[in-house]
């Protein structure tokens, strides 16, 4: 492994516009980078990026845009084909909703399907936040899937087509194609795992019974293959991708297998046996996930390349412009393509026509989602918690009755930071248009035990759904050092730096090193391209309470002493729990329906509710 530091030694700087291609981006912070481990196939990868495709404007690892991606691309291209070894580029879905970019138009996303078809993406697939609205389904089989010709694919997904009403596939089961420089022979599909709540629009199909079907079990007896290519918005070790592999082993026992997932925001790399590898690609354009194999026949015509057990090799790129001149051996002058700088001039455009950087107020310090424990004065569900929901969350027709709220964490998608809260950080924080409902008149000695089931505190008869709660960036079974409980860890003093990211840099090599991502995958230490010291993540619950308008109690002398319980409360919630919701008091005995519910401070969103406080609140 080859470590690069010559900028870092050299000690070279540059201005913040020639690093940047967003105006108001931070500029990258210099580091120690690892070599990508370049092979005879390789791979760039991305997924769930959620609409950042300007790219994080505060913080310099992953300032990087969509067009210095389609630069880097191109740029790799280059080199691959002077070398005569190829690149294909693979994405695995949740393009959408999490950013302003996508989610501030309207209707939503008519300027991020123009930005993403930049890039020319050699197999992509959906995910399941393209599926929960029928408009965004319908959006990508009318404008995502014609724009990508082919190579987007729908192993296990069909759509009702919103012209004929006919039932089709969202896009082609799958493609046999081979690479341009050296003629290798891939056969790829596109999945989505066993996703339930998607529109009425969709169909996901099991892959367990996908791989069952006769067109998947042709594709998988073609003998005049080289590898097979997985593509999917689907955790690396879950049912689906173990049904797919074996369905394959079954019938290719030793046909190399690249598995490419997606869905849970981590960076992993998973070996499935010694042909089979996965790689996901972390979230949010933080990540770009490179991948290789070397030893692959090419066509069935060079022997020579052909290994017995092919080598595989992974790396987690930091989206920044550090890093991409870096891997290109380029600078800010010889890096960006013509293509790449258009790109990012029509994410500015964007961005300017949506007023993106309008700003509600200035939060006076960071809240982080999972970098501090709950609760703590720096968790952002400690504020929403004791500031925002109690000021704001008060139905007209109900204000004078006692009521408790739940929201879940997983509805809070990103921290804030010190500094301008503009709309887009509305849309990064909270993307979702979920509303509040309510049950009214519900006893508070039933009321007060759900946080303790929703928090799976207690034995039940149901699963939680493991995104009710705020995602970590780092996977719980990989990353145990790195992870606390928040009910467990001593609180830590919460620093700040310049690059927004907690806790103090540790020293290394005699360099100091800017916190970031320090990935244990299933493989190993060594994925990342930049090397940082570690940050602590904490567990958060699958949902907070807060309670409002509870009956005060006095003292003698009419000093206001505490609360006391009432008989009974406005149960109100996201409405995007209401299943678990109901789900907890029929656990609890009780006889709550949908039909008892109903809509609490109607047309606003918890977005509506957090821009609203931070505009009355938070003054710049």
């Amino acid at each position: 492994m080859v470590i690069r530091l010559e900028y870092w030694l050299l000690g070279l700087s540059f201005t913040p516009s020639s690093y940047c291609s967003q105006p108001s981006a931070a500029e990258p912070v210099s580091a120690p980078l690892r070599e990508l481990p370049w092979g005879q196939l390789n791979f760039l990868h991305t997924t769930d990026t959620h609409g950042w495709h300007a790219g994080h404007l505060l913080e310099p690892s992953y300032s990087g845009d969509w067009g210095d991606y389609v630069s880097f691309a191109e740029r790799l291209h280059e080199k691959v084909d002077k070398e005569g070894i190829d690149l294909l580029l693979i994405d695995t879905g949740d393009r959408i909703e999490g950013n302003g970019l996508y989610d501030a138009s309207d209707p939503k996303g008519i300027y991020t399907r123009d930005i993403v078809k930049e890039q020319h993406i050699d197999v992509i697939c959906t995910g399941n936040h393209e599926l929960y609205k029928t408009a965004s389904s319908d959006n990508e089989y009318l404008h995502t899937v014609p724009s990508f010709k082919g190579n987007y694919l729908a192993s296990n997904l069909d759509i009702f087509d919103p012209d004929t009403g006919e039932r089709v596939p969202l896009a082609p089961r799958f493609k046999k194609f081979t690479t341009k420089n050296q003629g290798i022979r891939i056969i790829a599909f596109g999945f989505l795992f066993d996703f339930t709540g998607n529109a009425n629009n969709t169909i996901v199909e099991a892959v367990e019974k996908t791989v069952q079907q006769k067109w998947f079990l042709e594709a998988i007896h073609d003998r005049e293959v080289d590898l097979f290519l997985v593509a999917g918005h689907v955790l690396l070790d879950s049912p689906e991708f173990n049904a797919a592999f074996k369905a394959i082993r079954q019938v290719q026992w030793d046909t190399p297998i690249q598995f490419f997932g997606g869905h849970t925001h981590v960076r992993d790399y998973i070996k499935y046996d010694a042909k089979a590898y996965g790689l996901e690609s972390g979230r949010y354009m933080e990540t770009v996930g490179f991948m290789s194999i070397t030893g692959l026949s090419t066509g069935g015509k060079d022997k020579t390349q052909r290994l017995a057990t092919p080598k595989f090799a992974r790396r987690y790129i930091d989206n920044n412009l550090y890093s991409y001149y870096q891997h290109t051996s380029l600078n800010e002058t010889t890096f960006p393509t013509p293509h790449g700088r258009n790109v990012s001039a029509m994410i500015a455009s964007a961005r300017k026509d949506l007023k993106l950087d309008h700003a509600f107020g200035c939060a006076p310090k960071d809240l982080w989602t999972n970098r501090a424990p709950f609760p703590h004065e720096n968790s952002i569900f400690t504020w929403l918690q004791e500031q925002v929901l109690p000021d704001m969350i008060t139905d007209p027709d109900r204000k004078d009755v006692p009521r408790v709220v739940f929201v879940n964490t997983g509805g809070i998608r990103f921290d804030i930071f010190n500094g301008p809260f503009t709309i887009d950080t509305t849309y990064t924080v909270s993307p979702f248009t979920s509303g509040f409902r309510y049950i009214k008149d519900v006893p508070y000695a039933v009321a007060k035990q759900l946080s303790r089931i929703l928090n799976q505190e207690v034995p039940q008869l149901f699963d939680i759904p493991f995104n009710l709660a705020a995602r970590m960036p780092v996977s719980e079974t990989t990353h145990q050092s790195a992870i606390q409980s928040s009910d467990q860890q001593q609180d830590q003093p919460l620093l700040t730096n310049q690059n927004q990211i907690p806790f103090t840099p540790r020293r290394n090599n005699k360099h100091d090193l800017t916190p970031g991502y320090t990935t244990h995958d299933h493989l190993g230490a060594d994925g990342d391209d930049t090397i940082h010291s570690p940050i602590t993540f904490y567990r958060v619950p699958n949902v907070f309470e807060t309670r409002i308008a509870f009956p005060t109690t006095y003292s003698s002398r009419s000093e206001k002493q505490g609360e006391r319980d009432p008989e009974t409360v406005d149960l109100v919630y996201i409405d995007f729990i209401e299943p678990y919701i109901l789900l907890a008091l029929e656990f609890l005995g009780t006889g709550y329906e949908v039909g008892d519910t109903r809509v609490y401070m109607e047309g606003t969103s918890l977005t509506d509710v957090i821009s609203g406080w931070v505009e009355g609140n938070w003054p710049c």
